[in-house]
């Protein structure tokens, strides 16, 4: 797990090094400078990995899913939440029954 944890580290470096960068020329600075867009293009790649998992098409899946988790990183920088934000989020959740936890947040 150590490999996925340092690439997605270096990844939300790059992406943080591309805010307020030249949109034309770095589509993750047009992204950060277009939330709604990011997030638009975030829906699509999560509708793009569904339909790969449905398939059972594994090297379209892995493909599919790094274009989510780099759509979701901008969307996450564009918004200006951080990776330990969502860290601290998981630990919290940590021990719980996901259908417990589902059923907290009605409440």
């Amino acid at each position: 797990m150590s490999r996925f944890a340092d690439v997605l580290a270096r990844l939300a470096g790059v992406i943080d090094s591309r805010r307020g960068g030249d949109i034309g020329a770095s589509y993750t600075a047009r992204l950060l400078a277009d939330p709604p867009l990011a997030a638009k293009k975030l829906g699509e790649e999560a509708i793009e990995a569904v339909i790969a998992a449905t398939q059972g098409d594994q090297p379209a899946l892995a493909a599919e899913s790094a274009d989510l988790i780099y759509h979701w990183l901008v969307v996450l920088a564009a918004a200006g939440v951080s990776l330990d934000e969502v860290a601290a989020r998981l630990e919290a959740r940590e021990g719980t029954s996901g259908l417990d936890e589902k059923a907290s947040r009605k409440s």
